[in-house]
């Protein structure tokens, strides 16, 4: 029944996003398509809500995930992997996650141990390997609240994939996800610190030598820009001991530095255009019309709360306010909040972790409006 009931909503939105602001379903590809799953194009023009809805926001983040699953059957950092990071936190205010996301993620572990080592090392498989354990430690922290042997498995499995310099390789490819060797040591370190008691039971010497290495690397290796450096402060809340209290404070402030006018903030501020992946986007964001002042997105405004308020910043202070004011203004009418891709205008993916984040950013300060109940 719930699987009708959301395929009815996507098939009735398309509808009125048709009519809402000129998009045309059918000339212009859908962002996720499975079955009775459609959900059209993320556009800036899409108009903005007038009060928050928890449901439409949630509803895009189960189908864009389910849709993801289903089409092209594999972990990806933009949907599914975020999905599975994000979503288990808001368990309290959500209900639990779609089993069915575990599931999948399971699945594919066990599909990813079975490559041979030279394929476990290929393109994009050993952030799949990082994104398969953080998202398994944040089911455990925040779903069942112990530790599943399928989540060890996958922190061991990711830590066997470790280089000598203490992080993974990357394609350098489609930031902000998967663009840096950085980017994915901070989400490998989230996943150590996250899974419930993991480290602290942690016996194997040569696992927790691998720890080590990848904080030695994180506190050593300058980040390419700072929305790096954002993240790193964020693995400090979960990896204990990785920055000193000195260098979280100047990190908090960096972030602060960044907020806008308009009271969000814009991932484009937080790197210069030659510093995402290999550089090779930049004739691309240069040509973009905001690029002399680009607009608060939902990703990185959800993403500056959720990690100032873990850092301690009070939810009562007034640039968080300012914050949830600006997130609460800017939902659009499908569910989610825009967020301009940095890699191409086609897809917008970045939309689902834009989402996902504002949810997030909202429930961190006691701001996420209830949901109503389905008749």
């Amino acid at each position: 029944m719930r699987r009708w009931m959301l395929a009815a909503w996507c098939v009735a939105t398309v509808g009125m996003w048709g009519t809402a602001w000129g998009a045309d379903p059918a000339d212009a590809p859908f962002q996720y398509k499975f079955e009775g799953i459609l959900i059209p194009p993320a556009t800036a023009d899409e108009p903005r809500r007038e009060s928050v809805s928890v449901e439409l926001a949630e509803t895009y983040l189960e189908q864009g995930s389910l849709a993801w699953n289903g089409h092209r059957k594999c972990v990806s950092c933009h949907t599914n992997g975020a999905y599975m990071q994000f979503r288990p936190a808001l368990s309290a205010r959500l209900g639990k996650p779609s089993p069915a996301m575990r599931e999948h993620f399971l699945a594919s572990l066990e599909a990813f141990a079975k490559k041979t080592p030279e394929e476990q090392q290929e393109s994009v498989a050993p952030a799949q390997a990082i994104y398969l354990a953080a998202g398994l430690a944040e089911w455990d922290a925040h779903v069942t609240r112990s530790l599943s042997p399928e989540t060890d498995r996958a922190l061991r499995l990711m830590l066997d994939l470790q280089r000598d310099s203490g992080t993974w390789g990357s394609l350098e490819c489609w930031p902000p996800y998967e663009s840096s060797a950085y980017h994915l040591a901070t989400t490998a370190a989230m996943a150590i610190g996250t899974a419930p008691g993991w480290l602290a039971g942690l016996q194997d010497d040569a696992v927790k030598a691998r720890v080590e290495r990848l904080k030695q690397y994180l506190v050593t290796e300058k980040p390419r820009q700072d929305y790096d450096r954002t993240l790193l402060l964020w693995a400090s809340t979960r990896l204990p001991g990785l920055l000193s209290a000195e260098r979280q404070k100047e990190l908090v402030e960096l972030v602060l530095s960044k907020q806008q006018a308009d009271g969000g903030w814009s991932i484009r501020s937080f790197g210069a255009p030659e510093e995402w992946g290999a550089g090779n986007r930049a004739e691309k964001l240069r040509a973009e019309p905001e690029f002399a002042t680009p607009p608060s997105d939902g990703h990185q405004t959800g993403l500056a709360i959720v990690v100032l308020r873990e850092l301690g910043v009070p939810a009562n202070d007034p640039r968080i306010q300012r914050g949830v004011t600006w997130l609460k203004g800017n939902q659009r009418a499908s569910g989610r909040w825009w967020t301009r891709s940095l890699n191409t205008d086609s897809w917008h993916f970045i939309t689902y972790s834009g989402t996902a984040l504002p949810l997030l950013a909202l429930s961190h300060c006691d701001a996420l409006p209830p949901k109503v109940a389905t008749p």
